[in-house]
């Protein structure tokens, strides 16, 4: 009888200091779980895990604590991120595409050059975030962005219905067709692209204290009509130099001044 030799692959765990692997299998285990797409982490501790370049992908991670978690390269595509806590985490180059993130707390966390495409971000908590990234047709309903910085990011179509984006930086932001109907009070909108819709909203305060300088509202109050409209309310405090407010009909509005448009 012939005997016949099978090679069974090893498997690779975290923190492992020798070991040898297979071309065809690789299996990555942090703090006990296992990291794969798909996976059910739901409520799992990964607090100041490192994470870098996991593949979590449709994972359910629902209320999990990433605190000061290494997330960066990582793909959470479509991952259930509902409550989850990563604060502080560092998801540079992330990719969050459809990922589910409401009500999740991100305060102080890095989303540099992040992928949040579509993502949902209502009620999140990015308070003091660094979320200069994709964000195109994002959910940010309700969220909390006080003093955010999003400079340069593309909010291109994203919902910002009710986000509170007091003193959030949104210098050279993209915003076109983005839904601002929301609270802007003292955010730095230099050289932003505002070419948002904002039927329907109501815009006592919204702006009041914003700094608009430089800042393209073509869109924004192009078009709208605002006869009569008090703007002290709207724009108490603003800065509108060197604002393009071209085709606005502002007839009769009170401007910050307290001064007639005629």
């Amino acid at each position: 009888m012939r005997l016949r030799w099978v090679l069974l692959p090893l498997v690779l765990v975290s923190g492992c200091s020798q070991g040898t692997t297979s071309p065809t299998t690789t299996v990555l285990i942090v703090k006990g779980y296992t990291i794969e797409a798909s996976a059910n982490l739901a409520n799992a501790n990964f607090a100041g895990a490192n994470l870098r370049g996991a593949d979590l992908a449709g994972a359910n991670l629902r209320g999990a604590n990433l605190r000061g978690a290494n997330l960066v390269d990582a793909t959470l595509v479509g991952a259930n991120l509902r409550g989850a806590n990563l604060s502080d985490a560092d998801l540079t180059s992330a990719d969050l595409s459809d990922a589910d993130l409401l009500g999740a707390n991100l305060s102080d966390a890095t989303l540099l050059v992040a992928h949040l495409t579509n993502a949902n971000l209502a009620g999140a908590n990015l308070v003091g975030a660094y979320l200069r990234a994709d964000l195109v047709g994002a959910n940010l309903r309700g969220a909390d962005l006080r003093g955010a910085d999003l400079t340069s990011a593309n909010l291109v179509g994203a919902d910002l219905t009710n986000a509170n984006l007091a003193g959030a930086t949104l210098t050279g932001a993209y915003l076109t067709v983005a839904d601002l109907r929301a609270f802007l009070g003292g955010a730095y909108l230099s050289d932003a692209d505002l070419r948002a819709v904002l039927g329907g909203a109501d815009l006592r305060a919204v702006l009041g204290g914003a700094y608009l300088s430089d800042a393209d509202l073509r869109a924004v109050l192009g078009g709208a009509y605002l006869s009569d409209a008090d703007l002290r309310a709207v724009l108490g405090g603003a800065d509108l130099s060197d604002a393009d407010l071209t085709n606005a009909n502002l007839t009769g509005a009170t401007m910050p001044d307290g001064t007639i448009h005629p």
